[in-house]
C-alpha cells in the first residue's frame, strides 16, 4: 500500500513540474462591419507585426467578424510556422498575400456584428494548438449587432487566454454620452474577465510591441 502511494505521489509531482510549451497562438479578428472596413490598413499593420514577431512552432489566424463568425467559412488564413526558417519564411508570405488580397477585395461591411460568435471561433483554435500562450486579437468598435434569433447571452470559456482589444473606435451615439463608450468596454470586460480570460484594451499603434510575448505570470 504505501508502495502504491509513493508511486501515486511521484507520478503527480512529475506532472506538476511539467514545463509549460513555448510556442505562442494569436488569433486576430477583425471586423468588417458597417464603416470600420475604412480601418482595414491598420489591420494590415497589425498583421505585419505579429508576422514578423512569431517564429517557428507558433501558430497564427485571421478571421472576419461576420453576421454569424462562429464558421470556418470566416477565416482568412491559419497557419502554424515550420520549424524550418526558410519554410515558415515562405507560410509567412503566404499568410500576407491572403490579408491584403482580403483588405483589396472588401466592398461593403457585413450587416451584423457576432463579435461573440467570432470568440468562440478563436477560442476553439486556440486551444487545439496546445500553445503555452494563447491571444485573441478583436480589432472592432466591439457593438455587437446580432441577427434575429441569434443566442449569445451566455458564459464565454476563456481559461488562460489573453483577448486584447485594437482599435476601439468610438461610434457618434459615444460623441453624445460616453458613458456608452465606457460600459461597452466594460461589459466585455467582465465577460472576459468571468470567463478566466485576460483583457487589455490597445488603441495606441505605437505599442504594438506590448500585444505578444508576455507570460502568463504578468498578464496583459
Amino acid at each position: 500500500m504505501k508502495a502504491i502511494y509513493v508511486i501515486t505521489l511521484t507520478l503527480m509531482l512529475g506532472a506538476c513540474g511539467q514545463p509549460q510549451p513555448g510556442n505562442t497562438a494569436v488569433f486576430l479578428l477583425v471586423d468588417t462591419s458597417g464603416t470600420y472596413t475604412e480601418e482595414l490598413n491598420k489591420a494590415q499593420a497589425i498583421l505585419n507585426y505579429l508576422l514578423a514577431t512569431l517564429d517557428s512552432g507558433d501558430s497564427i489566424a485571421v478571421a472576419r467578424i461576420d453576421s454569424g463568425s462562429f464558421s470556418e467559412k470566416d477565416v482568412i488564413a491559419k497557419a502554424t510556422f515550420d520549424q524550418r526558417p526558410s519554410m515558415a519564411n515562405n507560410q509567412k508570405r503566404v499568410f500576407k498575400h491572403h490579408m491584403d488580397r482580403f483588405v483589396e477585395t472588401v466592398n461593403t461591411g457585413s450587416a451584423h456584428t457576432d463579435i461573440t460568435g467570432a470568440i468562440l471561433q478563436a477560442t476553439e483554435f486556440l486551444n487545439e494548438t496546445g500553445a503555452g500562450q494563447k491571444y485573441v486579437l478583436v480589432f472592432s468598435d466591439l457593438a455587437e449587432d446580432l441577427q434575429q434569433g441569434h443566442i449569445r447571452n451566455f458564459p464565454l470559456e476563456l481559461g488562460g487566454i489573453h483577448v486584447v482589444a485594437l482599435n476601439v473606435t468610438k461610434l457618434r451615439s459615444d460623441n453624445i454620452d460616453p458613458r456608452d463608450y465606457i460600459n461597452r468596454l466594460g461589459l466585455w470586460q467582465k465577460r472576459v474577465v468571468e470567463g478566466g480570460g485576460d483583457w487589455r484594451v490597445v488603441n495606441d499603434f505605437d505599442r504594438l510591441d506590448t500585444l505578444i510575448g508576455l507570460n502568463t505570470t504578468d498578464p496583459l
